[in-house]
């Protein structure tokens, strides 16, 4: 079956060397010193005091699905996924395979004041500078990307930028990546070399993590990403202990994406 991931991936480094040539690392920080200095928002804390946990996505496509909402605008959809309870956002940056772009994140940043995922598939230091020059609050790592050093060394880093980190793991052995530098850690319901979703991963994985964070002594707030479709399943996960729950497709198929949440937050109460 063909891995979708390593396309991703072969075409992200490409486009990150394009990247810093275009704007090399200290034009890049010259150009957005103001936003440097602007206090990020700990998605951490907003989780641990949300209600629901939902972290609602603007996503346009999926390598697997195609389109999903190739119109949607971030001023229509993002303010009121705030006003309707959303704990935090995620933004796909990825233009290739998600429809997404730096623009998105930007703009989104002077629209709400709720915390903000840079989602894509981050490789090199230089797009976790990025991330916190466009407004982003937290980044995502992804294990399937990485090795555990260099995982290590870019959690570091946004540290330094006071970005938090999303590990996202799909197999119990990527747990091995897990660092003190690690503020979520996250199971991805989906995998990213096939796109087969299945929530039970989440439910599979919940005791290994649960052992790994008593073996390290590191106290990520748990999630589950993707897949997520009905209430019924983010009480059954909340139950498990994770207190996060990214959700996109569910939301973004939709006419009103922001009607959708809140509908379904609803149920939850």
């Amino acid at each position: 079956m063909k891995d979708i991931l390593q396309d991703i991936i072969a075409n992200k480094k490409l486009e990150v060397e394009r990247q810093k040539l275009a704007v090399p690392l200290q034009t890049l920080l010259s150009l957005g010193n103001d936003r440097m200095e602007r206090p990020a928002i700990s998605m951490r804390n907003a989780l641990e005091k949300s209600s629901s946990g939902i972290i609602s996505e603007f996503k346009r496509r999926s390598p697997s699905k195609g389109w999903l909402h190739p119109g949607a605008k971030i001023a229509d959809v993002l303010p009121f996924y705030e006003q309707y309870g959303a704990s935090a956002c995620s933004v796909l940056t990825d233009g290739d395979y998600f429809g997404g772009g730096f623009g998105d994140l930007q703009q989104a940043r002077k629209l709400v004041n709720l915390p903000l995922l840079r989602k894509d598939f981050i490789i090199d230091a230089y797009q976790i500078y990025q991330a916190r020059v466009m407004g982003a609050d937290a980044i995502l790592l992804i294990a399937a990307n990485l090795t555990p050093d260099i995982c290590r060394e870019l959690a570091e880093i946004a540290h330094t930028l006071s970005l938090e980190v999303l590990l996202e793991i799909h197999r119990e052995e990527e747990l091995e990546f897990l660092n003190p530098h690690i503020d979520m850690l996250g199971v991805n319901n989906r995998n990213l070399g096939t796109f087969h979703t299945d929530v039970d991963n989440s439910f599979r994985l919940i005791e290994q993590m649960n052992k790994q964070v008593e073996k390290t002594g590191y106290q990520p707030l748990m999630i589950s990403e993707s897949g997520i479709s009905n209430p019924e399943t983010v009480m059954k996960l909340r139950r498990a202990g994770f207190k996060g729950f990214l959700i996109g497709e569910t939301f973004m198929k939709t006419d009103n994406p922001s009607k959708a949440l809140n509908e379904f937050i609803n149920q939850l109460k």
